[in-house]
């Protein structure tokens, strides 16, 4: 009786078996489509994942051109329906942006290191131009256009490389209009031309470090102004800087250090409403769209514009625009209010503004960076991500002690490595089954993950290409060497299941590689078995001849659970 009730066992297991064969899914190719059509869609995700030309989509052709220019010049879209209730708070927006944008533009043409009456006038231009060409081309509502802090940075330090702005201010002037035309066409290039991705490899750590080194050089710079220094060096780094000013202690003017001090105090504590709108600012941009690439455009069209019309760099100042929006803009029309502002301010009021202290213009110039210093950032880097946060440190140590332009380019060098280290090391872990389950996930990541006898479970985590065929075949064999070597008391190893679930894409060496792998571990008694190849890489291992073959119906599964399953009977009569 025991005997027949044991050979009842075997069927009903095998019948069981056999039903959940049956009930598996078959891995198939995605619907063919015509190699135009892939190039269609691939240049679309590429230069126009946001789809801009949907909006056109079922319009009449009038329409059509409405939208069109409305899509060219954003102000067609909102002047039609502008009123006196909108007038009044852009009107107030305006003329508060005016009270920071022109003791600013003072400062931040000083920084550029341009001759002060010169710098006025610059500064009376470049916060008139440009807000009037951005006012049209422009789709945000919130950004106040003007010189900046870290942009004059980088242009004065570079272009003194070339010209000495004291004894040749007029060749210095005519580098500074030229490297303001040629920044507008390579912003306008880039956003005409959809590649406005190109600036993701500015990563938020790189522009941490970067920015808290550059707010520390100006602070620095300022120095000269802050003490009352006369004689004090030319150049930029940490060291030379507070060697210059140790140096001529015999210098400092305590009058001037106490008004500076009180100043700079009294600018900090007024900085502080400015905070809160930081906050709102990002808030209410969420109530509407705005396009990078045609963001860049509207830039580098009114930085083209301006330096034909005697302005240097300009670009969307961000505590500008937190104040801007604090003071209850609704459109770009601020912007035209602060520009004529500052036009008939500096018509009427320019001989005034000569006579302003280089202590006050060092005061405002150290109150407008010091905000560019982001410690909690640095920390969260830190606590984050390591790597990051060493890339953050990099920008910013190359900064000090380095330059300017070479901190930068360290960082931006260092964050493009590390990403080629992704695609060259790709990720591949070792997976269990969690008991109870058919799910498999990390071994090292959770502890109720066993291993599932007689299988070695990896899964790929990045694309395979030819930059990573040679480290994940040695990667593979590492860890079929370590399995062997782990004593499981039930069956030798007999298959490897790769999980391509995370595997976006696959070139003609991944397939090649795919195959070499498949055939070197059969001479070593072993099977590979794919799981859940995704579209691409399904797709080409059936147009590559002989490859899908090659991986037959037992060595191509839609799961991990339903490869153990299909494979443990195999298993069981090999044992």
């Amino acid at each position: 009786m025991e005997e027949a009730h044991g050979a009842d066992g075997n069927v009903e297991g095998t019948q069981v078996e056999i039903a959940v064969m049956e009930a598996m899914h078959k891995v198939v190719p995605p619907p063919p489509r015509s190699s135009l059509d892939k190039i269609k869609v691939r240049l679309k995700e590429t230069f126009f994942p946001d789809d801009p030309f949907r909006r056109f989509k079922g319009q009449p052709p009038k329409k059509k051109w409405i939208l069109g220019a409305q899509y060219l010049f954003p102000i067609l879209g909102w002047v039609p329906t502008y009123s006196l209730s909108l007038f009044k708070s852009d009107l107030v927006s305006g003329l508060t942006i005016t009270s920071l944008a022109i003791p600013q533009g003072i400062s931040y043409a000083q920084l550029a290191n341009l001759p002060p009456i010169i710098g006025l006038c610059l500064m009376a231009d470049s916060s008139f131009v440009p807000p009037l060409v951005y006012s049209i081309l422009g789709s945000s509502r919130d950004l106040a256009v003007g010189p900046v802090s870290i942009a004059s940075l980088i242009m004065g330090s570079m272009l003194r490389q070339a010209a000495n702005p004291r004894t040749d201010p007029y060749l210095f002037l005519q580098l500074a209009f030229t490297s303001t035309f040629f920044a507008g066409i390579v912003q306008a290039s880039l956003g005409i031309f959809r590649l406005g991705f190109i600036i993701d490899f500015l990563s938020k750590a790189t522009l941490t470090g970067f920015m808290a080194g550059a707010a520390i050089i100006v602070s620095l710079q300022q120095l000269k102004s802050m003490l009352g220094i006369v004689h004090f060096t030319k150049q930029m780094g940490l060291v030379p800087v507070m060697s210059s000013v140790f140096h001529k202690t015999d210098e400092w003017s305590w009058q001037t250090i106490l008004m500076g001090i009180c100043f700079l105090a009294l600018l900090l504590l007024a900085r502080h409403v400015e905070g809160v709108a930081v906050g709102r600012t990002f808030a209410s941009l969420k109530d509407y769209r705005v396009d990078g690439n045609k963001e860049m455009m509207a830039i580098g069209l009114m930085n083209i514009v301006g330096s034909c019309t005697s302005c240097y760099v300009t670009t969307g100042a961000f505590s500008r625009s937190a104040v801007n929006h604090q003071a209850g803009c609704k459109t770009a029309l601020s912007n035209i209010v602060m520009s004529v502002t500052v036009m008939l301010t500096l018509l009427f009021l320019m001989p005034l503004f000569v006579y302003t202290p280089n202590v006050v213009l060092g005061a405002i110039i150290i109150a407008a960076v010091v905000g560019l210093i982001d410690v909690p950032a640095v920390y969260h880097l830190w606590k984050m991500d390591k790597i990051d946060f060493i890339v953050c440190l990099c920008a910013f140590l190359g900064v000090l002690f380095i330059s300017v332009q070479d901190g930068l380019a360290i960082a931006v060098g260092i964050s493009i490595f590390r990403i080629l280290l992704q695609i060259t090391r790709p990720n591949i872990v070792t997976l269990g089954n969690i008991t109870g389950t058919d799910i498999y996930r990390n071994l090292h990541h959770y502890i109720d993950a066993r291993r599932v006898p007689g299988f070695l479970i990896l899964a790929v985590e990045a694309p395979i290409n030819f930059t990573n065929t040679t480290y994940l075949n040695e990667r593979i064999t590492r860890c079929i060497e370590e399995e062997k070597a782990v004593d499981h008391h039930q069956a030798v190893l007999r298959f490897v299941i790769l999980d391509l679930s995370a595997v976006p894409t696959i070139d003609t060496s991944g397939v090649s590689f795919l195959v070499d792998l498949k055939k070197s571990m059969e001479k070593h008694g072993f099977e590979l078995v794919l799981v859940n190849p995704v579209g691409e890489v399904m797709e080409k291992l059936q147009r590559t001849n002989g490859v899908h073959n090659f991986f037959g119906v037992d060595s191509l599964y839609l799961t991990i659970g339903e490869a153990i399953i299909s494979l443990s009977s195999l298993l069981k009569e090999s044992t």
